[in-house]
């Protein structure tokens, strides 16, 4: 155990989406950080989405070590295929902030909105956890512990907007309840180190692309709310570090591999009632696609070669990396899939199964995260054909608010309403993730999501502190498998 001097406080602020192309005349708080802290571009792990970063940067691991492979995975023991699991218990390999509870008697750590937060070993956590009731319905509310976190600061505050944060109606208002939370949260049990997750440009990077006028409102917008959260870490003597996963990139159109593999027979379908469901446990082949990564998996190992070969065939695809091209990329894992499918600059990959929109199942016009087998950013839209959707959502609401069992069919299935997507690795280092900090702390001009733990154990154990295995640098761009 050390001794060291205890060091500052320390607010690791995740701004999702936030890259050096979106800084300027809309980020003046950010700005004013800048003036006395240093910013370096952030290289992401492969898949550049939410929860393999998050992972990596927790853990100081590539995906191959710590296994979140994705913001989902085929679960081959139960032929299932599982998005958005909360267990903090499937990240493998140790956090942050156990390295810093074994070297720091009475370290405390908060974690506000990260992933995989339910059951941390952390002082305290909140997260977003519906109520399911037997009757089939879903009823909004967040998980906290120690239980009851959230009541209290709800009490404060008011209640978790949770529309906002996922879905057609997401939008600064879920940020916005996130930093008073956090302020709150810090008040009462004064971590050492508290995680806070900002998820709004996202919401509209991805509905809108990042060259659309309006992007330039919705920075502003987070840099508020960034603002308030820099103002009370000031006044609390906290450093901040600032960091985002991904940059959103500009997408023209999707590319459905799972209505290739079916239409050249690998891929089954399972009727039910007046829909298709897909058979996984059937299918010889199928994908599990994630923004512009998809999971192959594939029953047969002899079959590999012919799948491959027919994705490298589709325009659209720019890569497709067998079990040896997955270990250049660190991705090399028994949850990944046989094959790997990168998307082409442009493009991003829906879930779509169905061949007749007729036969797409009743969760497609849904905002149901947890039973598509696949990442739907359509659940950011609102159909444009129905007529009067205001008058919809009334209408399902009331019945939601008698007892009713509901179904609230509002989202399209046109994929060429998305403009914006993520998952590859970035062109170049203004489209790139960011990390920025006040912490007196070597930081070269780029330097891997792996090595943010790094940092932070620097920041707390002092600058001596090195662990056996650490991150090294990546460049920008894809590996050379």
């Amino acid at each position: 155990m050390r001794s060291e001097p205890a060091r500052r406080p320390l607010l690791l602020i995740n701004v999702v989406g936030l890259t050096p192309a979106l800084l300027g005349a809309a980020t003046p708080h950010i700005n004013r950080l800048l003036q006395s802290a240093r910013m370096a571009s952030l290289q992401p792990v492969f898949p550049a989405v939410t929860s393999t970063v998050q992972a990596s940067i927790l853990t100081g691991q590539a995906p191959s070590a710590h296994g979140i492979v994705g913001n989902g995975w085929y679960f081959r023991d139960t032929a299932e295929v599982r998005f958005w699991l909360q267990p903090n218990g499937l990240i493998q390999g140790e956090k942050v902030w156990q390295t810093l509870k074994r070297e720091l008697p009475g370290f405390r750590c908060s974690q506000l909105f990260w992933w995989y937060n339910m059951y941390a070993d952390v002082d305290a956590a909140i997260t977003p956890r519906p109520h399911y009731p037997a009757d089939g319905r879903k009823l909004f509310g967040l998980y906290s512990s120690p239980a009851g976190l959230h009541e209290q600061i709800e009490r404060q505050i008011g209640t978790f907007p949770f529309p906002s944060f996922w879905g057609p109606a997401s939008g600064i208002a879920s940020s916005r309840w996130i930093v008073d939370c956090a302020i709150c949260e810090f008040q009462l049990n004064q971590p050492d180190l508290q995680l806070v997750y900002l998820p709004h440009l996202d919401y509209s990077l991805q509905r809108l692309g990042p060259d659309h006028p309006s992007i330039a409102d919705e920075v502003r917008a987070i840099d508020a709310e960034v603002g308030r959260l820099l103002d009370f870490a000031q006044a609390q003597g906290a450093a901040v570090m600032l960091l985002s996963e991904y940059g959103i990139e500009a997408v023209e159109q999707s590319l459905s591999i799972n209505r290739l593999l079916r239409t050249e027979g690998w891929l089954q379908v399972r009727q039910s009632l007046t829909w298709e469901l897909l058979d996984c446990g059937a299918s010889a082949a199928f994908a599990v696609v994630d923004h512009q990564v998809a999971h192959v998996y594939i029953r047969r190992a002899e079959d590999i070669p012919r799948v491959k070969a027919l994705l490298q065939r589709q325009p659209g695809i720019e890569q497709v990396l067998d079990k040896a091209a997955q270990r250049a990329w660190q991705l090399d894992h028994p949850r990944s899939g046989e094959l790997v499918a990168v998307a082409a600059a442009g493009y991003w990959f829906d879930y779509h199964y169905w061949l007749d929109a007729d036969k797409a199942p009743d969760f497609a016009r849904t905002v149901d995260i947890h039973r598509k087998p696949g990442y739907d950013p359509l659940e950011l839209f609102i159909d444009p054909a129905i007529r009067f959707p205001r008058l919809r959502v009334a209408r399902r609401l009331l019945q939601k608010k008698l007892g009713f069992r509901y179904y609230m069919d509002l989202i399209p299935l046109d994929t060429r309403m998305v403009r914006g997507s993520h998952g590859r690795l970035p062109a170049n280092e203004q489209v790139a993730p960011l990390l920025i900090t006040d912490c007196d702390l070597p930081l070269p001009r780029s330097l891997a999501a792996t090595a943010v733990k790094q940092l932070l154990l620097q920041h707390f154990l002092g600058h001596s502190y090195t662990e056996l295995a650490n991150a090294k640098e990546l460049p920008c761009g894809a590996p050379s498998p």
